[in-house]
């Protein structure tokens, strides 16, 4: 079935804004045709599709805003630590999880022996 282009792309832009879609997938969903439809008339990398991918990502950032925000005014413990784990230095997480590991992989100027336990070829 052939579809008009311009009318496809226009009703791409109105269902994600109706329906506050995040995803590709979700929006071809709501369009009268295929996913390998949609991809033909709307390659990767276009323009339209750039811009129907904007207006998912405009979505996306808006929602994060919105819950980021619920979270700050809630009085849930949970909640608000999962905040300050998002928005904290990676010392206040740390320091949050209390799993703070500092672990020293260097030799301090000493070599490493390498020990052949498999008894096949000493490595070079």
């Amino acid at each position: 079935m052939a579809y008009n282009k311009e009318e496809l792309y226009k009703q791409a832009i109105e269902e994600v804004k109706k329906h506050k879609l995040y995803f590709i997938e979700d929006l071809v969903g709501f369009l009268p045709c295929s996913k390998p439809t949609f991809y033909d008339y709307f390659p990767i990398d276009s323009n339209e599709f750039n811009t129907i991918k904007k207006e998912l990502e405009d979505n996306r950032v808006a929602t994060k805003i919105k819950l980021r925000n619920k979270w700050l005014e809630s009085t849930s413990a949970p909640l608000q630590i999962g905040l300050m784990k998002l928005l904290g230095t990676d010392d206040e997480v740390d320091r949050l999880n209390g799993s703070r590991q500092k672990i020293d992989h260097t030799t301090k100027g000493e070599s490493i022996n390498v020990i052949n336990l498999g008894g096949g070829e000493k490595p070079e």
